[in-house]
C-alpha cells in the first residue's frame, strides 16, 4: 500500500535536517532512500522522535563513498554511521528475507537464535525482516509518500503492536524482541495482539542466553524512555523481570513490604525526571532495583554478627555477582550506585560534624534522593528524612546541630580583639 503525501501527517519539517541531508544526498547518487522504522511510526502518531533511521540498496561501502563523514561499524551486519557533529544517522542496506538453505546451520544456535545476518535484499524483503508491523513503515524521499508492505498502517490506528511471521519462532531468532515488544507497548500505550503475546510467558527464559551487554543496552531503553512504571508494570505481567533481575523477582515474591513501593516510586522518579528535562543516571536506576536483595542479603550477614558496614560490603558483592551474569554493569555506574547505598547508614547519624561531612560528599544529593525513596517505601523514619530536607537547605540554624550527646549546640562566640591590636 503506498500512501500519497496529502494524506499522510508527515512534514519534513519534523525530520531532523541530518536524516534530510542523508536522504537527499542518496537519492541524488541514483540510490533508493528511505526514513524507515521508529521515526516514521512516530511521525504518523503525532510524537517528536530523537532518533532517525535511513534504509538504502546502497551497500555500506557505496554509502561511504557517498559521505565522507561516514563510519562502518557491525559485523553481524554492516551499518553505515553518518556523522554530523554528535548527531549520527543510521543507514542500512536493504537485508534479504534468508541467506540460503546451505546456511542456516552456520547461523543459529540449536535454540534457534540467529549468529549471522549479513545478506542484501530489496525493500520488501527488508519490510517482511523487521520484527513489529508499525516498524516496517517507510517515507520515501523521492515522491514523500508512505510504503507500507506489512498493513503497518491498520496496525498503527488499531494501537496493535503485532510481530511479523511466526512469534515463537521470531522469538527464538532474537529473544531481545520480547523485551521490544514490551518496550513499544508501555511507550505507544499500544496492546499486543494476543498471537504475538502468547509465547512470551513461555519463552522469556531464553534472555537468559542474551550477551549481559546487549541486556545492558536494552534495559536502558526498557527504563529511560519516560515510561518505566508502564514498561516494569508489563515485565511483570508478562514474568520477564526474573530473566532481568532474579534477585529483585524473588525479594518481591517474598512480600517484603518495602519493595515494591521502592521500585514504584522509583520508577515514577524517573519518568518524572525525564518529562522534566533533568538528567538521570543508570547508576540511581539500578540502586532502586537491586536494593531489597541487598538488604536482606546484608542482614543474613548481620544475623552471624557480622559488623553493618563489613555486611553491606558483602551483600553487594554477592548480589552484583550474580546480576552481572544476566546485565552487564559498567564501573562507571556501578561505582556510583554503591557509594549511594553505602552512604545510607550515615543519614541515620545526626550529631556532632557528622552531617556536615555528610553533604560535601560528592554523591550525597544521589544517596539523599534514594533516602527519600526508602523513607516514602516505609524503610527510613520520616523525621530522619525531614530533617535532612531542612539541614540541606540551611532550614536548621548552627544552634539546632545536635552534639554527641544528642543535645543542641550552641554557637561559640568570637572575641573581638580589635580593640587589644589597636592598642
Amino acid at each position: 500500500m503506498i500512501i500519497g503525501r496529502d494524506n499522510h501527517p508527515i512534514s519534513r519539517a519534523n525530520i531532523a535536517k541530518e536524516a534530510l541531508k542523508v536522504l537527499y544526498r542518496l537519492k541524488d547518487a541514483d540510490y533508493e532512500a528511505y526514513l524507515v522504522g521508529g521515526g516514521v511510526r512516530d511521525l504518523l502518531l503525532g510524537l517528536h522522535p530523537k532518533d532517525f533511521d535511513v534504509a538504502t540498496n546502497a551497500h555500506p561501502e557505496e554509502v561511504a563513498e557517498v559521505f565522507n563523514n561516514c563510519r562502518l561499524i557491525g559485523r553481524r551486519f554492516r551499518l553505515a554511521h553518518v556523522h554530523f557533529g554528535r548527531e549520527i544517522i543510521e543507514v542500512a542496506t536493504f537485508r534479504s528475507l534468508t541467506s540460503g538453505a546451505a546456511d542456516t546451520a552456520e547461523q543459529a544456535t540449536d535454540e534457534g537464535m540467529v549468529l549471522r545476518d549479513n545478506e542484501y535484499g530489496t525493500i520488501e524483503e527488508d519490510a517482511l525482516r523487521r520484527d513489529f508491523t508499525v516498524n516496517a513503515l517507510y517515507y520515501n524521499i523521492r515522491d514523500f509518500s508512505i510504503v507500507d508492505y506489512v498493513g503497518g498502517v491498520d496496525d498503527l490506528n488499531a494501537r496493535l503492536l503485532r510481530l511479523m511471521g511466526d512469534p515463537e519462532t521470531r522469538y527464538r531468532e532474537d529473544p531481545v524482541r520480547m523485551i521490544r515488544a514490551v518496550r513499544f507497548a508501555a511507550k505507544l500505550g499500544f496492546s499486543i495482539e494476543e498471537k504475538t503475546e502468547e509465547p512470551i510467558r513461555r519463552l522469556a527464559t531464553l534472555l537468559n542466553d542474551v550477551p549481559p551487554a546487549r541486556m545492558f543496552e536494552e534495559v536502558l531503553k526498557l527504563f529511560l524512555s519516560g515510561h518505566a512504571q508502564a514498561t516494569y508494570d508489563l515485565l511483570q505481567h508478562y514474568h520477564l523481570l526474573p530473566c532481568l533481575f532474579p534477585d529483585t523477582a524473588a525479594t518481591l515474591e517474598n512480600n517484603d513490604p518495602s519493595t515494591a513501593p521502592l521500585i514504584r516510586r522509583g520508577m515514577q522518579n524517573t519518568d518524572s525526571r525525564i518529562h522534566e528535562g533533568k538528567p538521570v543516571t543508570p547508576a540511581f536506576l539500578f540502586a532502586v532495583l537491586l536494593w531489597g536483595p541487598v538488604r536482606d542479603r546484608a542482614a543474613m550477614y548481620e544475623a552471624d554478627d557480622v559488623p553493618a558496614y563489613q555486611a553491606l560490603h558483602a551483600a553487594v558483592n554477592d548480589i552484583l555477582d550474580r546480576q552481572l551474569q544476566r546485565i552487564a554493569l559498567p564501573r562507571r555506574f556501578s561505582t556510583p550506585m554503591r557509594e549511594i547505598w553505602s552512604l545510607q547508614h550515615r543519614f541515620l547519624q545526626t550529631r556532632g560534624k557528622r552531617p556536615l561531612r555528610l553533604l560535601s560528599h560528592p554523591r550525597f544529593r544521589a544517596a539523599y534522593d534514594f533516602m527519600l525513596l526508602r523513607s516514602e517505601a516505609g524503610e527510613v523514619d520520616a523525621e530522619i528524612a525531614q530533617w535532612w530536607t531542612e539541614f540541606q537547605v540551611g532550614k536548621l540554624e548552627p544552634s539546632q546541630h545536635q552534639d554527641r550527646d544528642g543535645k543542641p549546640k550552641r554557637r561559640r562566640r568570637r572575641r573581638n580583639n580589635s580593640k587589644k591590636r589597636d592598642a
